[in-house]
């Protein structure tokens, strides 16, 4: 009976030499794969008979060249456990050498850069039993190539309900565009609003590079807002025309929350001049000394754009991000979706579902909430003798905000790193256009540390301090 090439186990790629003949050439191939290191020491080799049916030759010819190899000390031979490439110090395949390189040198011990959960609390076990489930009562379809492009009605329909209850928005499944993250939410809204012939959008003083750089990027001006302790002025919006780019809830990083004078002004501005508010509701579900601060999206669902992600509430690398859309702008979204349609797999959309739907993430949620409220009180306790320096921005979220005397931000960033601590000085993040002025500060990711290097950190920070 003829035995399918397709049973077999390992493949073995060989490059068999030119102008030798078929023993003599697979041996050199198969000594050259291991002499350069592309077959790695310790590598076990298919059997004779499988590698010869799998390669169409005699199981002689496999067999003698393994022998060959053995007794050149290329391979090995015992009894149970196969042939194997023998240990040797030789040169690792270049490809397989850049993998395993370990880095130039060693990052800071700690870090206070904001951006990032404490990606040690991933509720790993929650989680695994959610995408169980999820798996269990996935349909056929969902493990083909996506049918909508807005992503598994599961989900939509799991963060409909789940942002109106908790955050206020005004969704509908049909109006939410699933992605992959805030910042491929805002690249397609980008090129929306390009093809919108929008020329400029407005964004916080204070506000991400990485946002502005690809606003910039897409060909958008950015104009900057001024910011003070009531958040952006959006009264000033009205030399603007197109769209801004707001933080409402926490602005970032300063911290503050656009107060209700100042939300109704970017609504009016938007109503007047058909302006459209793209809202960043980066860690909305975060608050501690104040009463929760709802979705600016409530106040007018038909001129704002949500934009949320799970990226601070579980972890950036789950890659998954919503945008509740305009009933006028599905249309134009999912167009430019087309053109980069790359989001979170089905599987992950579905367990996240199932993980929203069975109160995991209200639970994980709330139990993050605590955990970082201790920690923001360790930090602001741990600074309160420190007169000269001052502590805001920690109503909500996941960082603070450190002011310092005039002139000290990068000496204190530079004494931190002596100590073997990352920070994030506040100026990196000011409008290169704005006219505000200058404020020396370092912003405070209190949520990026995990629980382990909770300590040595703020050990860290006061030791660094002046």
């Amino acid at each position: 009976m003829t035995e399918s090439r397709a049973t077999f186990g390992a493949d073995l790629h060989l490059d068999l030499t030119a102008g030798r003949g078929l023993r003599a050439g697979f041996t050199e191939a198969l000594r050259e794969a291991a002499r350069s290191g592309r077959l790695a020491p310790g590598t076990r080799l298919p059997s004779s008979r499988s590698l010869a049916v799998d390669l169409g030759i005699a199981r002689n010819t496999v067999a003698e060249a393994y022998g060959e190899l053995v007794a050149e000390g290329w391979l090995t031979a015992r009894h149970g456990s196969g042939t194997r490439v023998a240990e040797r110090a030789v040169p690792r395949h270049p490809a397989r050498a850049a993998r395993v390189r370990p880095p130039a040198r060693r990052g800071p011990a700690y870090s206070f850069k904001p951006g990032s959960p404490d990606l040690g609390s991933f509720p790993r076990t929650a989680w695994s039993a959610a995408a169980r489930r999820a798996l269990a009562a996935a349909p056929n379809d969902a493990f083909g190539y996506a049918a909508d492009a807005r992503g598994r009605i599961e989900l939509r329909e799991a963060l409909a309900d789940y942002l109106a209850r908790a955050r206020g928005v005004d969704a509908d499944p049909d109006r939410i565009v699933l992605c992959a993250g805030f910042v491929h939410g805002l690249s397609l809204l980008a090129r929306v609003l390009r093809a919108r012939r929008v020329r400029e959008v407005a964004v916080e003083g204070w506000s991400l590079d990485v946002h502005r750089d690809l606003l910039t990027g897409a060909g958008l001006r950015t104009r900057p807002l001024w910011l003070d302790g009531a958040g952006a002025r959006t009264e000033d919006l009205t030399s603007t025309s197109g769209a801004v780019l707001l933080t409402p809830a926490h602005q970032f990083p300063t911290g503050v929350a656009l107060t209700p004078a100042r939300r109704a002004a970017a609504v009016d501005w938007a109503r007047t001049t058909g302006g459209l508010i793209l809202e960043d509701d980066y860690d909305g579900e975060f608050r501690y000394d104040r009463q929760p601060v709802g979705a600016l999206q409530g106040l007018d669902p038909d001129r704002v754009v949500y934009l949320g992600t799970a990226s601070k509430s579980l972890a950036p690398g789950l890659r998954t991000g919503w945008m509740v859309v305009p009933a006028g702008l599905v249309d134009e979204v999912l167009a430019a979706k087309g053109h980069t349609d790359w989001m979170s797999g089905a599987p992950d959309q579905l367990t996240l579902a199932e993980f929203i739907r069975s109160g995991a993430y209200d639970r994980h949620v709330r139990s993050m909430r605590l955990r970082y409220r201790r920690r923001r009180d360790a930090l602001v306790e741990a600074l309160a003798p420190r007169t000269a320096v001052t502590v805001s921005g920690i109503a909500a979220g996941l960082h603070a905000v450190l002011d310092l005397p005039a002139g000290t931000e990068r000496p204190l960033i530079q004494a931190a790193a002596w100590h073997d601590l990352a920070l994030e000085g506040l100026s990196r993040f000011r409008h290169p256009d704005s006219a505000m002025p200058a404020r020396d500060a370092v912003v405070l990711g209190y949520g990026t540390p995990s629980e382990s290097a909770w300590s040595g950190a703020l050990a860290a920070l006061e030791a660094a301090l002046p």
